[in-house]
């Protein structure tokens, strides 16, 4: 491992993010960059926010982001807000507003 980067308490459900993260798992840095711009998901914004940090975190140790590809991208649920909306007869149904902990971790390229 290179350089991490964690986002926590996301307002997004894990296995909407867990989607988008099997895009990008195991690519160079910078195209796993352009594959989000380009998807239209909303987990996205999150992720590049993420993954531009990490790419920073790793110029600042001093390697390049030619050099980088993902190693490692997980998204573990966080806690859930709990809500509830009324259902028939008086009773009130649940509502779980889940949250997500995103990590994504950089390493050199083989041979490199």
């Amino acid at each position: 491992m290179i350089a991490k980067a964690e986002g926590k308490f996301l307002r997004l459900s894990p296995p909407k993010v867990r989607q988008v993260l099997d895009l990008i798992r195991g690519k160079d840095a910078l195209l796993a960059v352009a594959i989000l711009l380009n998807i239209n998901k909303r987990p996205k914004e999150h992720l590049i926010k993420i993954l531009r940090s990490v790419i920073a975190n790793a110029k600042v140790k001093g390697f390049n982001a030619e050099q980088l590809y993902i190693s490692k991208a997980v998204c573990n649920p966080g806690p859930s807000w709990k809500r509830f909306k009324a259902a028939a007869f008086g009773r009130a149904q649940p509502i779980l507003k889940r949250t997500s902990h995103i990590r994504i971790e950089l390493d050199l390229k083989s041979g490199e």
